[in-house]
């Protein structure tokens, strides 16, 4: 699994952050990014943290 995030089309609402904070948060621009790798463990909350993005900046590759 890998998470890719569109700093270009990302507007920083922070719902992936609130949805999984243990695994996305802001930037000092505002923008979101990893906090951590994304394994086994965690897969199912960075995917929820993705689905939550109002503008789809956060994929989800297999």
């Amino acid at each position: 699994m890998e998470i890719v995030i569109n700093k270009a089309a990302c507007e920083g609402h922070g719902l992936c952050e609130l949805t999984a904070p243990q695994i996305y948060g802001l930037d000092e621009e505002g923008q979101a990014v990893l906090k951590q790798p994304v394994d086994e463990s965690n897969q199912a909350a960075a995917e929820a943290g993705a689905r939550v993005c109002p503008v789809a900046a956060i994929e989800i590759r297999r």
